[in-house]
C-alpha cells in the first residue's frame, strides 16, 4: 500500500511530507513508548480480546441455530405447527436482527463495549430460555422476534470492535479465529442437542424444550461474566499501561486508521457511509455469503436427515462437517493476512461454493451429496472473515466504518429471511429449489467481489494521477483542485476526509 499524500507532484516529495505530517502530529507526543515490545504487546491484546469474543459468538450462533436441532425432536408436533409456520418462525427472526444492526454499532461506539455487548447478551439469554416454555405458534413467533432484536448488535459490534484494535493487515486472522466459533457452534450444537434430548420427560418437559432452556441459562451466566471480561477500546483499555495504550493508537494511525485516538460523533460521518459506493457493493458481497450461511446452518441437520439418516445420526454427522469448516476458516484467515490478496481469495472461495451447490443440485447419491456439504462449508464460512477484513480495511473513520459494517452485515442478514424459507418439506429429499437459490446467492457474491476490486483499483489509479488532490494552504501542487477540498494542512485533510483523502490507498 502506498502512503504518499500527493500534496506535491513528486512522489518522493510526497512521501517526505507524509512522514513529516505523521511526526508532527503524533498522538500524545509527551508519552515515551520506546520501552514497549510490540510483539509481546500484541500477544497480550490477542489473549485479552479474541478468546472471549469467540466464546460469545459461539453462544450467539448456538442459540440462533438451535431451533434447527430442536426441530428434529418433535418441536413441530408438540407446538402443533406445520412446515410453513415453522419457516415463518425462522423468517421473522431476521427482520429485527437486520434492521437494528447499523444503529447498534453507533451505540457501541458511544458506549463502552463491555456494557453494550454484555447487556445484549443477557437479554437474548433470557429470551432463549423462554423458548423452552412456549406452548403454541404465537409464542414461537414472539420469542423469535425478540431473539432477533436482542442478538442484532453482537456480530457487527464484534467485527467493528476488532477493527478498532488491529491494523488492516491483521484483521483477517483475528476475525477468522473469532468467527470460527460459528463452525464450532455448528459442530457442538449437534452433539449438545443429541445429549440434551436424552432429558426428554425430565421435569415434565420434552427434549427440545430442555435444549432451549439449558443453552439460554449458559448464555445468561456468560453475559454476567462479560461485564468484567470484555475490554474497551485501546485508548481506554484498563489492562494496558499508559505507554501501551498510546503505542497501540499510534500504530493504528500509522496504518491510516486516523480515528483510532477517539472520534466525536457527527451526523456527516453517518451520511458519508450512506452515500459511499463501497457500502452498497459491500452489501452485495455480504448478501452472497450470509444468505447461504443461514440456509446451511439452519438446514444442514435436515438435509443430512433426508439422505436416509435418523435425527440423532444427522446431528452427529454434521459435527465433522463443521469441524472441517472451522479449520478452513482459520487457515484462510491467516493466509489472507499473510498474502494480502483478499479479492483473489474471495473469487476462489465463491468458486468452490458454486461447485458445491451444482453438485448438490445434480446429485442423487447420499455419499456425493455429503461430500458436497463439505465443499459448501469450505466456501461459505471462510469467505466471511476474508470479506469482513477486506471491507473494513477500506473504510476509514470509526463512525463511518461502524455504519458501513452495520449496513452491510444487516443487509446480508436480512437475506436469511429468504433462505430460511427455501428448504421446503415438499422438496424432500434433494431440496433442489433451495440449493438453486443458494447457488444464485453465491453467484451474486462472486460478481460483487469482482466489481468491488475493479472500482477500488480504478480509484487508486486516480489518486496516483493526482485527480483527488486537495488544496493545502501554503503548498504548491499543480494537481490540487478546490472541488476536492481546501485544508490548512495535510493532517487536517486526512482526518476530515478519512478514506476519501488523496493519500489513502485501498487494499485489493
Amino acid at each position: 500500500m502506498t502512503s504518499n499524500t500527493q500534496s506535491l507532484p513528486s512522489k518522493e516529495e510526497n512521501a517526505s511530507i507524509h512522514g513529516t505530517v505523521l511526526k508532527d502530529n503524533v498522538y500524545r507526543p509527551e508519552v515515551d513508548t520506546s520501552a514497549v515490545n510490540e510483539r509481546r504487546l500484541m500477544r497480550r491484546i490477542d489473549l485479552h480480546v479474541i478468546p472471549w469474543l469467540a466464546v460469545l459468538y459461539l453462544l450467539n450462533f448456538l442459540d440462533r441455530g438451535s431451533i434447527g436441532n430442536a426441530k428434529l425432536y418433535r418441536l413441530e408436533q408438540e407446538l402443533r405447527i406445520n412446515d410453513n409456520q415453522y419457516l415463518l418462525a425462522l423468517t421473522v427472526f431476521f427482520f429485527p436482527y437486520a434492521i437494528f444492526e447499523p444503529a447498534s454499532n453507533v451505540i457501541l461506539r458511544r458506549l463502552r463495549p463491555s456494557i453494550w455487548l454484555s447487556t445484549m447478551m443477557l437479554l437474548w439469554g433470557i429470551v432463549m430460555t423462554m423458548h423452552g416454555v412456549i406452548k403454541n405458534f404465537g409464542g414461537l413467533i414472539t420469542v423469535r422476534v425478540l431473539l432477533g432484536l436482542t442478538e442484532a448488535g453482537l456480530y457487527p459490534g464484534i467485527v467493528f470492535y476488532i477493527t478498532s484494535w488491529y491494523k488492516r493487515s491483521e484483521m483477517g486472522s483475528r476475525v477468522a479465529v473469532f468467527f470460527s466459533s460459528a463452525t464450532v457452534a455448528g459442530a457442538f450444537s449437534g452433539l449438545l442437542a443429541a445429549a440434551i434430548a436424552n432429558m426428554d420427560g425430565v421435569g415434565g418437559k420434552s427434549g427440545w424444550e430442555w435444549i432451549f432452556i439449558l443453552e439460554g441459562l449458559a448464555t445468561i451466566l456468560a453475559s454476567i461474566a462479560s461485564y468484567w471480561i470484555i475490554q474497551d477500546f485501546p485508548d481506554t483499555a484498563k489492562f494496558l499501561s499508559e505507554s501501551e495504550r498510546v503505542f497501540v493508537v499510534r500504530r493504528l494511525q500509522d496504518d491510516m486508521q486516523f480515528s483510532a485516538g477517539g472520534e466525536t460523533l457527527k451526523k456527516r460521518y453517518i451520511w458519508k457511509s450512506l452515500v459511499d459506493w463501497k457500502t452498497w457493493i459491500a452489501m452485495g458481497i455480504y448478501m452472497g455469503f450470509d444468505g447461504p450461511l443461514y440456509a446451511f446452518s439452519l438446514f444442514t441437520p435436515s438435509i443430512i436427515n433426508q439422505l436416509g439418516f435418523t435425527a440423532t445420526q444427522a446431528n452427529l454427522l454434521s459435527v465433522p462437517v463443521y469441524a472441517w469448516g472451522c479449520l478452513m476458516t482459520c487457515v484462510v484467515g491467516f493466509l489472507g493476512d499473510r498474502l494480502g490478496r483478499r479479492y483473489h481469495m474471495n473469487l476462489v472461495l465463491f468458486s468452490i461454493g458454486l461447485v458445491a451447490y451444482i453438485i448438490l443440485i445434480a446429485s442423487k447419491t447420499p455419499a456425493l451429496s455429503y461430500f458436497a456439504v463439505y465443499l459448501a462449508v469450505s466456501a461459505i464460512y471462510p469467505t466471511i472473515p476474508n470479506s469482513v477484513a477486506w471491507v473494513a480495511s477500506n473504510v476509514e473513520g470509526s463512525y463511518k466504518r461502524s455504519v458501513t459494517l452495520g449496513m452491510a452485515i444487516g443487509f446480508g442478514n436480512i437475506n436469511g429471511a429468504v433462505t430460511a424459507n427455501i428448504y421446503r418439506a415438499n422438496d424432500r429429499p434433494f431440496y433442489r429449489l433451495g440449493h438453486g437459490i443458494v447457488l444464485a446467492y453465491i453467484a451474486i457474491g462472486f460478481l460483487c467481489s469482482i466489481l468491488f476490486a475493479v472500482l477500488l483499483r480504478r480509484e487508486n489509479a486516480r489518486r496516483d494521477r493526482g485527480e483527488r488532490d486537495e488544496v493545502i494552504e501554503g503548498t504548491d501542487n499543480k494537481h490540487a483542485n478546490e472541488k476536492n477540498g481546501r485544508y490548512e494542512s495535510v493532517n487536517a485533510a486526512r482526518i476530515d476526509k478519512g478514506d476519501e483523502w488523496s493519500g489513502f490507498r485501498y487494499t485489493i
